[in-house]
């Protein structure tokens, strides 16, 4: 009985350590360059070697640096790119694996979707922009990288703005994920996985709105834009395997000398509106919370949105 049993294991265990290496993974068809799904108004900049699309509106003074979450892109800023625009430069850029940013699959030891070069990427495109200092704008994962490039360069920072962050709370709760994600049982498999999420992505992006009766066509048109790009399932799966928690990140912005803001919606069911009031109170930023809006203000709730940026005049 012992033998059949050490037998049944052996063959689980052979299943899982080298079924999924044995999986064919086949290509997406349909795909194009993301030079060929680029906006009339679209911009690329290199950045170690890839392609960053960049929109870039208005000129002078002060200046704004919009940064997106998760599954989104410039695309999501929109409502804010002309109002802003009317005021100084706005720059809103494509993260790798996202929107119409280039998804390089080979790098050396600089990986283009670590968190680390996140900030190296929106250092290189203000030089390149001659942006010396800006008020840096993230939602949710973006806001993230707005806290990082606020700690590394406080010096090309005017504000700081976070909005829904995904900062503390369930946000550090992941680094034991990490390791497991990097196997090469899950590096063979990951973007077959990652490919469910073009099927069921808009749905779940409906719980980014209070009102998702809102969300138009044009809007799902908008953010399923991306899923066109080539390698997008690879580029997201090594993205996702490339991120990291920094548990001591809002410690950190509570020593950070500028001016702090922290908008959320009331009804922000992605980063819970609680976890960003808490924040708020830990890095003693000053707190918006808008009515009846989502974990996208930018987009669900534009004017409110501006309306709160207002107080850091």
């Amino acid at each position: 009985m012992k033998k059949v049993l050490r037998g049944l294991i052996a063959i689980v265990l052979f299943a899982l350590l080298v079924g999924p290496l044995l999986i064919p993974i086949p290509e997406l068809k349909d795909t194009l360059p993301v030079t060929k799904l680029a906006y009339p108004d679209s911009h690329f900049a290199a950045v170690n070697g890839v392609q960053i699309h960049y929109q870039s509106r208005g000129a002078g003074e002060p200046a704004y640096v919009l940064l997106h979450g998760f599954a989104a892109s410039t695309f999501s800023w929109r409502e804010l790119m002309g109002p802003l625009s009317a005021r100084g430069q706005v720059l809103a850029y494509d993260r790798p694996a996202f929107g119409l940013t280039e998804r390089p699959m080979k790098w050396s030891d600089w990986n283009p979707y670590g968190a680390a070069e996140q900030v190296d990427i929106v250092l290189s495109l203000l030089d390149s922009l001659g942006i010396g200092r800006a008020i840096v704008i993230g939602n949710s994962a973006g806001g993230t990288v707005a806290a990082q490039l606020a700690l590394r360069a406080p010096e090309r920072v005017d504000a700081l703005v976070l909005v829904s962050p995904a900062i503390g709370g369930r946000s550090n709760r992941s680094g034991w994920l990490r390791p497991v994600l990097r196997l090469p049982q899950l590096q063979r498999i990951g973007p077959l996985l990652i490919r469910s999420f073009g099927d069921t992505g808009m749905e779940l992006g409906k719980l980014a709105w209070h009102d998702p009766n809102l969300i138009t066509p044009e809007i799902e048109a908008g953010y399923a834009l991306p899923l066109q790009a080539q390698n997008w399932d690879r580029a997201l799966w090594h993205f996702v395997a490339s991120s990291e928690s920094d548990p001591a990140l809002s410690a950190q912005l509570a020593t950070l000398k500028v001016p702090k803001l922290v908008i959320t919606g009331d009804d922000d069911r992605v980063v819970p509106t609680a976890q960003s009031v808490a924040l708020a109170n830990e890095i003693g930023a000053e707190l918006v919370v808008i009515t009846a809006c989502g974990h996208v203000p930018q987009e669900e709730c534009p004017q409110q949105f501006i309306d709160a940026l207002d107080s850091l005049e």
